[in-house]
């Protein structure tokens, strides 16, 4: 087991990272390989140290906005939920994913999405108060939190629409969003 993490990290680590996209690179991407090429495309348009923005990741394409808000999204979520998404810098994409979800025709993770969403506008006052650094404050703040259900949702939500296949998909389909030559 131990090797086959190894191996694993080790094709990550050493995977290919294109600064220009053509329609032929594309096509010659695996899927299982596919969203990641398109995220270290976006990861390239940016300096070591630089930071993600809203206003930045706004003038990429509908598509590669879907892609990259619809990533972050997952991965905090099926890291620390929804309240560590919004902790996050990430949560800053939190429309984007929205309407990224619907794009690529996540409709449940759109739905979903906007009511978290709206549940965290409610309460984002209340959730800023944990925001002092520290980790007691934001272990404290999964107390009571009306987002924890929204993660049980969420994860169930895999069982009913195939988003890593629809982002394929819709990848494939709209690969010129996609073409940064």
């Amino acid at each position: 087991m131990d090797l086959l993490i190894e191996n694993s990290i080790d094709e990550f680590n050493n995977r290919t990272i294109y600064k220009t996209l053509t329609s032929e690179i594309l096509d010659s991407i695996s899927d299982d390989k596919l969203e990641q090429a398109i995220m270290d495309n976006i990861d390239t348009k940016f300096q070591d140290v630089e930071q993600y923005t809203l206003d930045k990741i706004s003038k990429l394409t509908n598509g590669q906005q879907a892609v990259f808000s619809t990533w972050w999204l997952e991965a905090e979520v099926n890291n620390g939920g929804f309240n560590q998404f919004y902790f996050n810098s990430s949560g800053q994409f939190a429309e984007m994913a929205e309407v990224g979800f619907m794009t690529i025709g996540a409709d449940k993770f759109s739905e979903l999405t906007k009511r978290a969403n709206k549940i965290y506008s409610e309460n984002k006052q209340r959730l800023e108060e944990f925001d002092d650094g520290t980790m007691e404050s934001f272990s404290e703040s999964y107390k009571d939190n009306p987002l924890n259900d929204k993660d049980i949702e969420f994860y169930n939500l895999y069982d009913s629409e195939k988003i890593g296949e629809l982002k394929i998909k819709y990848i494939r389909e709209n690969k010129n969003e996609f073409i940064t030559e």
